[in-house]
């Protein structure tokens, strides 16, 4: 028990942070495209802190070169890169900016994910697949390191907004080279850039942002949303009570971590690592309808110690997201935890959800506000645009439960049609293969200029996603590590 002890805390520093990423440095560009700020109507820690841009990270090498599994003609003509600083909602920004020698007029703008708490901002890049594609077909893209760390998705919406809008102003400033105005902007991203990729087409964010940008089409990736803390505050909850430490308040969940993981778990690491005992299999079971029911991948993604350490490591937060929220938005009051597939709750079920502890999130935790959009935007499914996503099934720490209530959300809003997801059968997060990226964004461009919709899952049905193929009709290996223990898909 104390090597787990001191294995536990060795993993909990590693996993603290929200992991499944010059030339002309004023600060002072013209904020005219900004509406005066009203008084806000709540304050937040997260008012209080500063950041600062580190000018020698935004650096970087444009990218040339051919494109290999993109046919002979693919290949980057030859593209001029820029970077800088400019002013966000919170402080500075740090920007990057990609143009290719045979622009089209599109932008693409990438929004990262989640940048941990430091008080630092660096650069961002997209991954060198996202960067092949886009600018092979034509594409510029932007990225901005926002001007705020920690979840914060409201700096994300508007300074990859304002970015949109002035970029080309920052590279008269910063680089004096003038170019045209974009003729399409598309927004993309990851994790909490998926998030925000989303909200972006959002008919709210529209109405709200202090920066208004038609996109054309989005592509949120392995997306995470506001259910994100609902999911973390459950499984930590849930652990803790089956541990027996219901009666200990939620607020000495890492102090009892330890002893948590030693009695749900046969062990941590090593080749037994995260095995459950006969608690961790209820646990194990609750979970996994918690992240989007039966499906293939999920045990595989159960065991995957860096994101088990991920959702526990947070301790479930204490409901204001780290101070991102004024107020607590957790609520389980109507939850049910079931570890068994019957019709109704067992006898053990129904004293496991009458004794586990309530909370209710603040009904102002999260308003509407008068100055921009919300503190943590919502993902509502009420769009316009075509929108492609991809979402892996065993993420354990941004859970394929996340595109299921997109999709319930759109439908209930008759946005259906704009809506193709897919399903990758691996196990870990944001863990696309370079094939899977490279089809789903040529599909994406094909789409949103006049193509055919793309096909995608159905992601709805429980017999469909339990099936043992779900997921085999994306899924393709080339270009991945990490998944030659995977399940193979069923011959023929």
């Amino acid at each position: 028990m104390a090597h787990l002890a001191l294995r536990t805390a060795a993993l909990l520093l590693a996993g603290s942070v929200f992991v499944a990423g010059c030339n002309g440095s004023s600060n002072n560009d013209d904020d005219r495209n900004t509406p005066p700020p009203s008084e806000p109507e709540q304050t937040r820690l997260h008012d209080e802190r500063e950041f600062t841009v580190n000018e020698q990270s935004l650096a970087f090498d444009a990218n040339t070169g051919a494109l290999p599994g993109l046919g002979p003609n693919a290949a980057v003509q030859g593209a001029a890169r820029y970077y800088g600083i400019y002013q966000g909602i919170q402080g500075p920004a740090g920007y990057r900016v990609e143009i290719p020698q045979n622009w089209n007029g599109g932008l693409i703008m990438w929004t990262r994910g989640y940048g941990g708490e430091s008080l630092t901002l660096s650069g961002v890049t997209p991954s060198i697949v996202f960067r092949n594609v886009v600018t092979a077909a034509g594409y510029a893209w932007a990225t901005s390191s926002y001007s705020a760390n920690f979840y914060d998705v409201r700096a994300a919406v508007e300074d990859t907004n304002k970015l949109a809008l002035e970029f080309r102003d920052y590279l008269l400033r910063d680089w004096s080279v003038e170019v045209d105005e974009p003729t399409q902007y598309l927004i993309a991203g990851g994790s909490l850039g998926g998030h925000t990729a989303a909200v972006l087409v959002e008919a709210e964010t529209l109405e709200r942002a202090r920066y208004k940008v038609n996109y054309a089409g989005a592509m949120p990736l392995c997306q995470s949303e506001q259910n994100e803390f609902n999911w973390l505050g459950d499984y930590t909850l849930v652990a803790q009570h089956l541990a027996g430490y219901g009666d200990r308040p939620s607020s000495e969940f890492l102090t009892l971590l330890p002893n948590i993981l030693g009695t749900l778990f046969v062990a941590v690491e090593g080749d037994n690592a995260w095995v459950t005992t006969a608690q961790g299999d209820k646990l194990k079971e609750i979970a996994r309808r918690l992240t989007g029911g039966e499906r293939p991948i999920f045990d595989e993604g159960f065991r995957v110690g860096s994101l088990q350490m991920a959702v526990l490591g947070t301790g479930g937060s204490d409901g204001t997201i780290n101070g991102i929220l004024a107020k607590p938005i957790y609520d389980n009051t109507d939850r049910v935890y079931r570890w068994t597939n019957g019709a109704t709750p067992t006898t053990e079920e129904v004293t496991f959800n009458e004794s586990i502890e309530r909370k209710a999130a603040d009904p102002e935790a999260n308003p509407l506000r008068n100055d921009g959009v919300r503190w943590l935007p919502l993902v509502q499914g009420n769009f316009n645009v075509p929108v492609l996503t991809m979402h892996t099934l065993g993420d354990f720490y941004v859970p394929f439960r996340h595109q299921q209530l997109y999709r319930e959300r759109a439908e209930a809003n008759g946005k259906g049609g704009l809506l193709v997801q897919r399903a990758i059968r691996a196990p870990s997060h944001c863990d696309f293969s370079a094939a899977e990226m490279t089809t789903a964004l040529m599909d994406f461009l094909t789409w949103v200029n006049g193509g055919p919709k793309p096909a995608g899952d159905d992601v709805l049905t429980p017999e469909v996603v339990a099936d043992p193929a779900y997921g085999c009709q994306f899924t393709n290996n080339l270009g991945s590590t990490g998944r030659e223990a995977l399940p193979a898909c069923p011959a023929g």
